[in-house]
């Protein structure tokens, strides 16, 4: 199955998805802040289990714009 990333800079509200280990699920979550400028931006997260956390970009976070259709995703990755 193939995952759409978005390429620039998250806005608050959209979502982000942070693979989990081998045989652990995926944990889901919305950008509430972004903290950092520039090359060191990273993210504070509401995950669905209402647990905040920063994440900071990395393999493995995807994250999609809020309201974005397919077309408006800019990567594939496997």
């Amino acid at each position: 199955m193939r995952k759409a990333q978005i390429a620039g800079t998250p806005a608050v509200g959209d979502q982000i998805e942070a693979r989990g280990l081998h045989g652990r699920p995926s944990r889901r979550g919305m950008v509430v802040e972004l903290v950092g400028r520039g090359g060191h931006q990273h993210y504070r997260v509401r995950w669905d289990d209402e647990h905040e956390s920063f994440v900071y970009p990395s393999d493995g976070v995807i994250i999609t714009a809020r309201g974005a259709g397919r077309g408006a995703l800019a990567e594939e990755s496997d």
